[in-house]
C-alpha cells in the first residue's frame, strides 16, 4: 500500500519507531511458538487414521509426558502456559499496533494506492478474531468436551468423530483453518521482515515458503475432518 500524506504531517518519533519494532518482534516470535505448536498438533491429528486405540493412546502420552520425572501433567500444563502466553502476547501486540497506527493517522490519508498488498493482509485483523474464537471453541469442543455431543466422559476419539460428524461444525473448522492459513501465510512473510532474515532477493523465495509451508499445515489439519465426514474414519 503506497500512501501519500497531508503536507506537514509529523514525522513518527524515534521512541515510538522502537515501541513498534518491539512489538512487531514480539508478534513474530509468539508466532514461531504458536506455529510449532502447529506443526506437533496437526502430526497428532494424523493419528486418527490409525484408529481409535492408536489415537486414544497418544491423547494419554500427552498427559504423562516427562514421567516419572515429573509428575502428572506437569509437562503438559508448561506447554499450555507457553502457549497461553504466546497467544495472548500476539494478540496484545496485534492490537497495539493497530491502535498505534490509528493514532497517528487520525484524519487518515488523502490517497491510498493498492500496490501488492494482498487479500490476507487486509484480513489478517478479522481473521485472527476469528482463529481466536474459534480457538475457544475448538478447546470447549474437543479439548473439554462440554460444547461436544458426546461430553466430557468419552474418549478423545470419540469426541473427534463426534465433532466431525456434525456438517456445521466442521464447516465452521474449515473456513476457520482456511483463514488460519492466510494469516500464517501473511504472519510467515511479516516475521521474517521483522526480524531481519528477508530482503529483495529472498523475498520471492520466502514468499513461495510461506505459502507452500500454509498449505501442506493447514491442507494436513484438514485430512481428519474430511476423512470423518465422509466415513473414512468412524
Amino acid at each position: 500500500m503506497v500512501t501519500v500524506t497531508q503536507p506537514g504531517q509529523r514525522r513518527t518519533p524515534k521512541a515510538a519507531k522502537t515501541n513498534s519494532v518491539a512489538k512487531k518482534a514480539i508478534m513474530a516470535v509468539s508466532g514461531i511458538v504458536m506455529v510449532l505448536y502447529l506443526i506437533v498438533h496437526m502430526i497428532g491429528n494424523l493419528k486418527a487414521f490409525s484408529g481409535a486405540e492408536a489415537f486414544n493412546s497418544y491423547s494419554g502420552w500427552i498427559r504423562t509426558v516427562g514421567n516419572p520425572a515429573l509428575p502428572g501433567a506437569t509437562t503438559l500444563w508448561v506447554i499450555r502456559i507457553v502457549l497461553l502466553v504466546a497467544v495472548v502476547a500476539h494478540f496484545w501486540a496485534a492490537i497495539s499496533l493497530w491502535r498505534q497506527a490509528k493514532r497517528a493517522r487520525p484524519q487518515g490519508y488523502v490517497t491510498k494506492k493498492p500496490v501488492a498488498q494482498s487479500y490476507a493482509s487486509r484480513t489478517m485483523r478479522w481473521g485472527g478474531v476469528i482463529v481466536g474464537l474459534f480457538i475457544v471453541y475448538h478447546v470447549l469442543d474437543l479439548t473439554l468436551g462440554v460444547a461436544n455431543p458426546e461430553g466430557y466422559d468419552s474418549t478423545p476419539y470419540e469426541r473427534l468423530v463426534a465433532s466431525f460428524s456434525n456438517p456445521f461444525a466442521t464447516a465452521f473448522y474449515i473456513i476457520a483453518l482456511v483463514l488460519l492459513g492466510m494469516h500464517l501465510r501473511h504472519g510467515i512473510w511479516s516475521a521474517t521482515q521483522t526480524l531481519g532474515q528477508s530482503n529483495k532477493r529472498r523475498e520471492r523465495t520466502v514468499n513461495a515458503f510461506a505459502l507452500v509451508f500454509s498449505v501442506v499445515l493447514i491442507g494436513g489439519f484438514l485430512l481428519t475432518p474430511f476423512a470423518v465426514l465422509f466415513g473414512v474414519i468412524d
